[in-house]
């Protein structure tokens, strides 16, 4: 196999943990089959940078002098909110160029002002998808995956979702075991799956305003297995199921029912993640009632059967 470049591109306000996950991920694949990626990073004018966590780094090299690499990394950070008119020119003329494109995080952002990611299908970090989308009404902003991966473009959420995205591409490469082998190593799950969540329903639903509200979002969250149904939530809250439904959407952004299936279905994940339950005993736990009932469920939100989410996600010793 012919040897892979891998160039991440640096700018001033960059996130380190953008561009050091990934690093660390196609580095230890170097590591393991040597000769498999050569690994360069590139600042516009080849000076140091400073993240935006004062960590200082020292590029290899220009981007002028580098070369087209088979795999170009953009990573986020706060300096992606500043539009940088020379990157962008770069990037529009060097980005087709690379067999690979990728983004972590709000690099996204950087893509999508080179007109790299129109009619593409894309994520970044949750807080900054609508930005993107607005921005840039060509691109198809998807705001729920870890990472989506759409031809030779592959963009991921945000921070350490880019570690996940460079474990699938690391897999797709040299296979599964080369992909576990690193995973171990850096002490991570050897791949979520793309379509995986990037936050809990606690995050996702905006905290309600008024007290009884509140109270009813945490009973849900304490109470996966309990009735939770509009009318006993409305009497837990003291107001009629039609006055709760209208005032819980306003308030939270999303309907009763679905943020209890967001709640049961994160609650199933991390039993499934976290504990050795049998699947059955894991539906009942979470409200679903029966196995049936959490697979189509999983299968629904994740495109994924609980017992395939406890192979990926469940912590299996090293040998």
């Amino acid at each position: 196999m012919a040897q892979r470049t891998v160039l991440f591109v640096l700018f001033d306000s960059v996130q380190s943990l953008d561009v050091t996950g990934p690093l660390e991920v196609f580095a230890g694949a170097e590591q393991l089959v040597p000769g498999t990626y050569r690994l360069r990073t590139a600042s516009l004018d080849g000076a140091p940078v400073r993240t935006s966590s004062s960590l200082t780094v020292v590029p290899d090299e220009a981007l002028s002098q580098a070369g087209a690499p088979h795999t170009l990394l953009v990573p986020g950070g706060q300096g992606t909110r500043r539009p940088d008119a020379l990157l962008t020119d770069w990037l529009r003329v060097h980005g087709p160029r690379a067999e690979r494109l990728v983004s972590v995080c709000t690099g996204a952002i950087r893509l999508a002002e080179a007109g790299l990611l129109d009619g593409r299908r894309v994520t970044t970090h949750w807080a900054y998808c609508d930005k993107l989308a607005r921005d840039h009404p060509a691109v198809e902003v998807d705001p729920a995956p870890i990472y989506v991966r759409d031809g030779q473009v592959s963009t991921s959420a945000g921070v350490t979702s880019g570690i996940d995205l460079a474990l699938a591409l690391v897999e797709e490469d040299l296979g599964r075991d080369a992909a576990l082998a690193i995973a171990r190593h850096l002490v991570v799950f050897l791949r979520r799956p793309g379509n995986q969540a990037q936050f809990s329903a606690q995050l996702a639903a905006q905290t309600a305003q008024r007290e009884p509200l509140r109270e009813v979002q945490q009973w849900i969250t304490e109470h996966p297995a309990g009735d939770l149904s509009v009318e006993t939530l409305a009497a837990r809250a003291r107001l009629s199921p039609r006055h709760f439904a209208r005032a819980f959407q306003a308030e939270t952004g999303m309907t009763p029912g679905r943020y209890v299936d967001r709640v049961r279905l994160e609650h199933a994940r991390r039993l499934l993640e976290d504990t050795s339950d049998g699947i059955e005993e894991i539906s009942r736990a979470s409200g679903y009632g029966t196995a049936e009932g959490m697979r189509r469920a999983f299968v629904k939100a994740l495109g994924t059967a609980p017992s395939e989410y406890r192979r990926r996600f469940h912590p299996t010793p090293a040998h």
